[in-house]
């Protein structure tokens, strides 16, 4: 989500790293060269400037400037800035004392906000809690039956009632979780296509009469400084406590998750990171300073993997590879794996150490669909044993999986170098694969196929 930035940020870094010495002049074109990068990355001009006199007080420091190391310190401060502007700690979600808990989530039309309600449902019910949501969306033509659609798919339920008043609706859904022992209420309000006073009239309206725990404003990341200007304005009239951005997976320049916390003061909570129910993030600012930086964000990576990995199959795996028996079974299992954890772009951006041209590349995740399908097309035996694939059944599975036989030779080297290495890893030859899988990560990292 903020590949260009990322790239031109570690590029003026990489510039400073042959210097001995940090000079003034130093820190002026680098501060050239990053306000460039943050405002061609759509962050708000007035929140740049703001970041970069701070990083200009710090870099010239005496400290910094008698450093060994001027690109590792002013990588901190441009690090400790960009974590004071996101917010120091992720904010989480405030809850009533007495249950159920209301959640207003606004926003404009088409930001992604229903179906960041269904999400949010799911998410909570991951935590623990009994949510209930309902609608408000009373204009909008078939919004409360996309509502409930949604619900159903991420099994939370939704309260229906024939009315027309939002105020009615909510009433009703607070009678329901009363009733049901549901803990929180999420409601979807109403959206515009653009922001007028009636809309904000109703929201203030619905506010004073159920006032919620928390008022989030759901965000379209891709719409950049048209979200902060709306973010902004509803903050005025209804006083936010939080941001959820959607859409942080498409081709947004990031700027809007550094924009809108400086205009409104409110936190970040959550960000969409892809069109699956599941892809919903709680905000970590460090985290993600981490990811623009591009240092990676091993923490939820790891996080991630817990969520997708079975432990079982996992320490099975460690035993097979003991045992040098790792088969193009496990290996599909892997990919497949891979794939439940999200997009692979992003996967990419929380390792540390990939290169920009990397990363900028992106991934085609076509290409794993067809290393599936080769190994699909291999009877059990071949599975297990490759070594028995001759000619004829090459062409016979690549026929049947719809590649080239290129393909399937080029699949079977790649899985005797991964097999390679992780005898490697088990067998003694710990800091050398290490070593070698730093580097493919580093400049020359290949997917299979």
């Amino acid at each position: 989500m903020f590949e260009a930035l990322t790239e031109k940020l570690q590029r003026t870094f990489k510039s400073l790293r042959g210097e001995g010495r940090l000079s003034e002049e130093h820190v002026n074109t680098a501060l050239g060269e990053i306000r460039t990068a943050l405002l061609e990355g759509d962050v708000h001009y007035k929140a740049v400037e703001q970041l970069t006199d701070n990083i200009r007080t710090q870099a010239l420091g005496q400290q910094v400037l008698t450093s060994l190391s001027p690109d590792q310190q002013v990588l901190k401060i441009v690090r400790d800035q960009l974590i004071e502007l996101l917010g120091r700690e992720a904010a989480p979600l405030q809850f009533s004392k007495k249950p159920p808990t209301l959640i207003f989530l606004t926003g404009l039309q088409g930001s992604g906000k229903t179906t960041t309600t269904g999400k949010l449902g799911k998410w909570l019910a991951k935590k623990g809690h009994r949510p209930v949501v309902v609608s408000t969306d009373v204009r909008r033509p078939a919004a409360r039956e996309q509502l409930a659609q949604i619900a159903r798919a991420v099994d939370v339920p939704v309260v229906e009632k024939a009315s027309d008043d939002p105020i009615e609706l909510i009433k009703a859904a607070r009678r329901e979780a009363e009733l049901s022992a549901y803990d929180v209420i999420l409601v979807d309000t109403q959206g515009r296509l653009h922001i007028d006073d009636e809309l904000m009239q109703e929201l203030e309206a619905m506010k004073r009469s159920y006032p919620p725990a928390e008022t989030l404003f759901v965000a379209d990341a891709m719409t950049g400084q048209d979200a902060v200007k709306s973010a902004g304005t509803f903050h005025e009239r209804l006083g936010l406590t939080g941001v959820i951005l959607t859409k942080m997976d498409g081709d947004a320049r990031g700027g809007a998750a550094l924009s809108i916390r400086w205009v409104t003061g409110q936190p970040i909570k959550f960000i969409g990171t892809g069109e699956k129910y599941d892809a919903l993030e709680a905000f970590q600012p460090d985290r993600v300073v981490g990811r623009i930086l591009g240092m990676g964000d091993v923490l939820t990576l790891i996080e991630k993997a817990e969520e997708t990995i079975d432990k079982a199959k996992a320490e099975e795996l460690e035993e097979k590879l003991r045992r040098a028996e790792f088969t193009l079974d496990d290996f599909r299992d892997q990919l497949r794996s891979l794939k439940k954890m999200g997009s692979l772009d992003d996967i990419l951006g929380m390792i540390p150490g990939v290169a920009p041209e990397v990363r900028s590349q992106g991934v085609d995740e076509r290409k794993l669909t067809r290393v599936e399908a080769i190994i699909n097309s291999m009877t059990a035996q071949e599975r297990r044993r490759p070594d028995v694939l001759n000619g004829k059944r090459r062409k016979r599975i690549a026929r049947g999986s719809g590649t080239s036989v290129q393909e399937v030779n080029q699949l079977l080297r790649q899985y005797g170098d991964m097999k390679k290495m992780m005898k490697a890893v088990t067998g003694g030859g710990k800091k050398e694969a290490m070593r070698k899988l730093a580097a493919r990560f580093g400049g020359k990292m290949k997917l299979p196929l």
